[in-house]
């Protein structure tokens, strides 16, 4: 798994030269006129110094069902694991994401691959699947309850979701990517726990394309997310429950001071808010887990 994109660096790592080769533009890290002002496109280049795309750091946070304002988001370290999920079947969902800067400007195609583990009665397969979205810079995916994979067994030892995102900005690509709006593609990807045969070609094929996309010109990966949640109790470990978990991209000098406390989720907008009601100025996409089929 660690292998699959590592010929395919997220923006984060890559340099300004190779970035910009990579986008067929020129990057700028400094500061501009634009920059002036902590509103709009900008913001995350004011905050931080550079665009909130340029970081591979992320903070998890946890949304318990039905919590909504203060105190409603915890870090995933302080949730309690549920031992009832090791013999459950679960439904994965994505349930929010939002673009608050990505590279280029106007609407963005965002390739998804997600990556699960399903526990099947001859043992462990590996799954995969992808999906794609449009998305305004600094709005949010018009997505909730989307369905990743369903009834997926997660392994005695918990469950490893990763996800991998892709900014499609190369138009032959971006109509490659229609196929994934079909109404076969929406409806998720169906697992059981007798083996599939059918599923390892899948899983290859999503693998195989997202790697297509993402080694083309003026496509560039932006986040890479690896999550392990399990049963265990270390303090620095992420446990495996029902509810919504919350990937942030962020500098990593920003974490230092990050608290979810200072952040909550309200549930009558669908959205993650501050102490004044702002938007959360930052990618992120929120994966849900429940119980299904």
């Amino acid at each position: 798994m660690s292998e699959w994109f590592e010929a395919f660096p997220v923006a984060g790592t890559m340099s300004d030269e190779a970035l910009s080769k990579k986008m067929e533009e020129p990057i700028q890290t400094g500061r501009t006129s634009a920059q002036s002002s902590p509103h709009g496109r900008f913001a995350m280049d004011w905050l931080f110094g550079v665009p909130a795309w340029r970081h591979t750091e992320h903070s998890f946070g946890f949304i318990p069902p039905g919590a909504s304002g203060p105190g409603s988001i915890k870090h995933v370290g302080e949730v309690n694991p549920n031992p009832s999920l090791k013999n459950a079947r679960l439904r994965v969902s994505l349930d929010g994401l939002r673009v608050a800067d990505y590279p280029g400007r106007g609407v963005h195609r965002i390739l998804f691959n997600f990556y699960a583990q399903n526990r099947t009665n001859v043992g462990e397969e590996d799954v995969n699947f992808n999906a794609t979205y449009r998305i305004l810079e600094g709005e949010s995916a018009a997505v909730l309850n989307y369905p990743i994979f369903i009834g997926i067994a997660p392994p005695n030892n918990g469950l490893v979701i990763r996800c991998f995102t892709v900014n499609v900005k190369n138009d032959n690509d971006e109509s490659f990517l229609d196929l994934l709006e079909s109404d076969t593609f929406k409806a998720g990807l169906k697992l059981a726990t007798t083996a599939q045969p059918a599923i390892t070609p899948l899983s290859d094929l999503a693998i195989g394309m997202t790697k297509a996309i993402a080694a083309r010109n003026r496509n560039v990966p932006v986040q890479d997310v690896y999550l392990g949640l399990d049963f265990g109790t270390t303090a620095t470990g992420a446990r495996l429950a029902l509810g919504s978990y919350v990937a942030v991209q962020m500098p990593g000098s920003f974490r230092r001071s990050w608290r979810w406390s200072d952040y909550s989720y309200d549930a009558s907008s669908g959205q993650i808010l501050n102490a004044k009601a702002e938007l959360l100025p930052l990618n992120y996409f929120i994966v849900g887990i429940s119980r299904g089929e």
